[in-house]
């Protein structure tokens, strides 16, 4: 890896012309930065969240956040070549490694946010890269004003070049080396008016697609650094189990075999940022002598208290919990009075339902690159937080924070696995160990076996209808193993992973309360794709159409009376909750589907609406059953986030999300027995095949002009709920709805 150029923040920010003659924009930081010296000559590599502009107009746009599936790597450096009036088909893109510098020991993070797969890239980045682009623009303008003798104020930029009143015209590249002498302005030039988008709105494909497809792209897993040892893990089966008996002989004598060593969790750090388990690494020079190393070790592991722990029982326990009268562990909210409305019940109507534990199973296990010098450490890691995969590499090596060069290429999936940085732990623990650079792969089998899992749930609902068929209570209760425990976090706030204060119908019924119910389990577990809404937003909307049935009324009818007129609700967490977006969504997916026949229909048919952080989301399926096959004939969707950057990147992301979903839906389940995960590849964790899919996905998505929300995972929690309540009307089941995972397994 190359070094870097040091340069103050003005120098940085100007027009830097060498061998290269670039023109180099980037982010105003205070102090002086680390320029990512690839973009001024191909001796380089490092890159950063800058705009490049040759002498032939070509442009090189960086993207800050890791891109794991979700399209960042083409909406973020769409909305800087947008301000930057930039011609997208000479723009090239290049995924951006971590940017630090060193603030009196601290770090100062030089590119901004940096956090991916979450749903927050676009919303973070709005405001930030478009200055970026303007202040690009800006500076070309000026510089065209000196080439033509024209007031910057009357020239405009398009597609790559700067044209004068009277149409003459001259491009970016010509304008490299005068831009370059212009100080920069004391204000930040402003942004466009949405009217002047030309990028912004407009769909645009993968910038990586053809890499993908033709089998191009490279992934972390695909780096390697010529020194570097090869290094393998076997890990405790159990994550608070010990090793009772090791033997090395026979996995030494193989040949390419380095070393064999033991990795321990540190116990003073939190989950996520240390060894997940115990481990044995073998290390060698190459992969095949790693693995053949492994399996001729000799081991025996003893199990910790962890090992009498079981999935069945687990859900006993839930069960147990909910049947109890003890205090839940957190009252999450309580509005009015609960019981006292439960005296003026007409009807009531409660129900059960349960979740399973899930595993991420990203389609890139987990492996870490590293080189460790004697004041520099350099790592390629696929993570979705750059910055929190520096915080364990500093804590362990101690380097001074402008040391620590981390590299993101395209991310082979997240779902909030890479949230977490225990394999990078490892890697850095090894290479320091054998002061040699060092590969870390895990094989698929530890993927399954040593993952931060989502925690299994039981929800119990209760509905309370008064003699006007109004829902004036709600009683919600939920008992699941959190996933911030031993996290730093403290107890009061343990529930924040599993529910939150302003889901539906939160606001919307008088007397309402959510009560949550902490589990005890030794199995790890960590951040997923859509929690907690996921598992949330099935229980609610499937106990709301319930709720129908019980009333022999419209599931739609239902919805809208509850959402009631079009208005904005206060949330808790700040933001408002905008009634009419969220009913146009779930109007809009009615339409399509054409709910009008749905008590006329021969197949079942399905809603489900929720929303995310200001975006709003609904579904439709309709589902078949020919005896016991269940056939998924349609799935539509609508989504509402706001200005839409990427028209056709939100599309594949909404379906996407509904896919995965459906397959979790249907198939997935991590179970335990003897606290040893019975799941170890995709025969046992079967993600859902093309036939049992929908053919399509129709999505609906709303053009807005509010500033972008995020749409990562936004399509993820309506679509199980609104296929169980097709399968309900499907199969014209009378009797109350079975758990999610018994039920659709039965019938399949």
């Amino acid at each position: 890896m190359s070094g870097q150029i040091r340069l103050s923040r003005r120098r940085f920010l100007q027009v830097l012309t060498g061998t290269a003659g670039a023109l180099i924009v980037g982010i105003r930081t205070a102090g002086a930065v680390d320029l990512p010296p690839a973009l001024l000559g191909g001796t380089f590599q490092a890159l950063g969240p800058f705009v490049q502009i040759d002498s032939d107009g070509n442009v090189l746009i960086g993207a800050r956040d890791p891109d794991t599936g979700t399209g960042v790597a083409t909406s973020l450096p769409r909305i800087i070549a947008d301000e930057l009036d930039a011609d997208w088909n000479r723009v090239s893109v290049i995924p951006l490694g971590l940017g630090v510098e060193n603030d009196h020991g601290q770090p100062r993070w030089i590119y901004g946010r940096q956090l991916g797969g979450t749903g927050g890239s676009i919303p973070a980045a709005w405001q930030e890269l478009r200055q970026v682009g303007a202040l690009a623009r800006w500076l070309l303008l000026q510089a065209a004003a000196r080439r033509l003798g024209v007031p910057a104020n009357r020239l405009r930029c398009e597609s790559g070049t700067v044209i004068a009143p009277d149409g003459r015209r001259v491009t970016y590249g010509s304008l490299v080396e005068v831009a370059g002498k212009i100080p920069l302005s004391k204000n930040v030039p402003p942004v466009k008016t949405p009217a002047r988008y030309t990028l912004i709105g407009a769909p645009a494909g993968d910038v990586d697609a053809h890499a993908i497809v033709t089998g191009q792209a490279s992934y972390a897993i695909d780096h390697h650094y010529g020194d570097a040892l090869v290094a393998v893990l076997v890990h405790c089966p159990w994550p608070d189990g010990t090793l009772a008996r090791i033997d090395t002989a026979a996995a030494l004598a193989v040949k390419g075999v380095v070393k064999v060593l033991q990795l321990q969790p540190e116990k003073d750090q939190p989950r996520g940022e240390t060894v997940i388990a115990p481990a044995v690494a073998v290390l060698a020079q190459d992969t095949w002598s790693a693995l053949q190393g492994r399996d001729k070790l000799e081991l025996e592991w003893k199990p910790g208290a962890s090992g009498t722990e079981s999935s069945y029982a687990f859900e006993q326990q839930a069960q147990a919990r909910l049947d109890g009268d003890e205090a839940p562990t957190a009252r999450v909210r309580n509005d009015g009075d609960v019981d006292a409305a439960g005296k003026k019940a007409a009807r009531r109507l409660e129900a059960t339902y349960v979740q399973p534990w899930l595993a991420h199973a990203t389609a890139e296990p987990m492996n870490c690159l590293v080189r460790l010098d004697k004041d520099r450490a350099s790592l390629v890691v696929p993570t979705q937080a750059p910055q929190r995969a520096w915080a364990v590499v500093q804590r362990l090596t101690g380097l001074a924070p402008d040391r620590i060069d981390i590299r993101v290429p395209r991310v082979g999936g997240g779902y909030g696995r890479r949230l977490d940085h225990d394999y990078v732990a490892e890697a850095v623990m090894l290479a320091k160990l054998v002061d040699k650079p060092v590969r870390l792969l895990w094989t698929r089998e530890q993927d399954f076996g040593h993952d931060f899992y989502r925690s299994a749930s039981v929800h119990r609902i209760s509905a309370i209808v008064d003699r006007k068929r109004n829902l004036i209570g709600w009683n919600q209760r939920m008992a699941s193993a959190s996933a911030l425990v031993q996290r730093g976090v403290p107890d009061n706030r343990l529930w924040t992973s599993e529910t939150r204060v302003d889901q539906l119908p939160a606001g919307l019924v008088p007397n309402y309360r959510s009560d949550w119910y902490a589990l005890d389990s030794a199995i790890p577990r960590g951040p997923m794709r859509g929690m907690p809404h996921l598992s949330n937003a099935f229980a609610v909307e499937s106990f709301i159409d319930e709720i129908a049935h019980m009333m022999r009324e419209d599931p739609l009818k239902t919805r809208l009376r509850l959402l009631g007129e079009p208005r904005t609700l206060p949330l808790a967490g700040g933001g408002a909750l905008d009634l009419g977006r969220l009913v146009n969504v779930l109007k809009l997916v009615a339409d399509r589907i054409e709910w009008k026949n749905w008590l006329r229909s021969v197949n079942g048919l399905g809603i489900a609406c929720w929303h995310i952080d200001g975006a709003y989301v609904a579904h439709a399926i309709e589902a078949s059953m020919q005896g016991e096959k269940l056939t998924i004939e349609r799935a539509v969707c609508a989504v509402d986030v706001g200005r839409v950057v990427n028209p056709l990147g939100l599309r594949g992301q909404v379906a996407g999300a509904t896919l995965d979903a459906l397959s979790t839906a249907l198939n997935l389940a991590v179970t335990y027995k003897d606290g040893r995960i019975q799941q170890h590849d995709y025969k046992s964790y079967p993600l859902a095949g093309m036939a049992q899919l929908p053919n399509d996905v129709e999505v609906i998505t709303v053009a807005g002009d509010r500033s972008p929300a995020g749409a990562s995972f936004l399509a993820m929690p309506t679509a199980a709920p609104a296929l169980a309540n097709a399968v309900f009307r499907a199969s014209a089941v009378r009797v109350r709805r079975l758990p999610l995972m018994k039920e659709l397994l039965r019938l399949l």
